[in-house]
């Protein structure tokens, strides 16, 4: 695997294999990687005949109290794993390459990304769909791969694409989790080994609410009721946002009539951990 961390070298690499006729997927991350960042690398080489991925801790989409400085690098052990999953080509480069001197563009993506954590953490989704799009615009990946655990960003991101016009096809590979359930993430590491253990308890309270669902409840209020109820039984959490959303628009619904989001973001000690669920009837055509 070749890692480049300029804006020259990435291009020289990427038009050598655009010249030898190759397709080229690409994973951006923010490093830290865990074996759901790996998945999506192996999808991306799956698909294409080159795998391209990104490590970037991206300023714009951290707020003012948020966790930039301390989030967690590891560029040695990210490159071994990211060689291990079948990547070709790792760019890393640094804030002052992402955005030089006097860059002034910033990129608001209206409608998916104004409720739920955009509404939470304002400017959050405009830095990732101003990072999103300048890797695009970098990189001209045939494919770009994301995860469904961050799925308001996924909305926004295909929002970016079909606005734009980005000439790729966009992936949203399913959320990867532990035996026990818990999402990955690369904020786990974060948790204690008593607050690990009782973490799984977010994804339960959401099959909760999937169960109240299946056993024929359409109220959105009685499913966020149950859900609710399944995050109390875990004293530890302090829940910080529960929502019921349409899965396309990201906007709240009342019934359940069509594919939805249930969305949950809950504190355990200092660690914000977030998830979801997607069920509920196909969308009429």
């Amino acid at each position: 695997m070749k890692t480049v961390a300029t804006v020259a070298a990435l291009r020289a690499a990427i038009s050598g294999y655009r010249a030898a006729g190759e397709t080229v997927g690409f994973v951006p991350t923010m490093g830290a990687l865990h074996a759901g960042h790996l998945t999506l690398v192996r999808a991306a080489k799956r698909e294409c005949t080159r795998a391209v991925a990104s490590i970037f801790v991206n300023p714009k989409q951290f707020g003012p109290n948020e966790d930039l400085a301390r989030y967690p690098r590891d560029l040695e052990g990210d490159s071994k794993k990211l060689q291990e999953a079948g990547c070709d080509l790792l760019f890393a480069p640094t804030p002052d390459e992402m955005y030089p001197e006097g860059f002034s563009t910033t990129i608001h993506v209206a409608g998916v990304s104004e409720g739920m954590e955009g509404a939470r953490r304002p400017g959050h989704f405009d830095g990732v769909a101003t990072v999103v799009a300048r890797l695009f615009a970098l990189v001209g990946p045939d494919l770009a791969v994301f995860g469904a655990k961050d799925a308001q960003q996924a909305a926004v991101v295909k929002r970016l694409v079909t606005d734009i016009g980005f000439p790729l096809r966009l992936l949203v590979h399913d959320t990867v989790r532990e035996p026990d359930g818990l999402a990955l993430s690369s904020r786990n590491q974060y948790l204690t080994p008593e607050e690990r253990a009782v973490a799984p308890g977010l994804f339960r309270a959401l099959l909760a609410g999937h169960l109240v669902h299946e056993l024929g409840e359409k109220d959105a209020a009685t499913i966020l009721r149950a859900v609710r109820k399944g995050l109390e039984a875990v004293p530890a959490f302090r829940v910080d946002a529960l929502d019921l959303v349409d899965a396309e628009s990201m906007q709240p619904v009342t019934t359940i009539d069509r594919p939805v989001l249930l969305a949950v973001a809950a504190f355990l000690g200092k660690t914000r951990l977030i998830d979801n669920i997607r069920f509920g009837p196909a969308r009429r055509a």
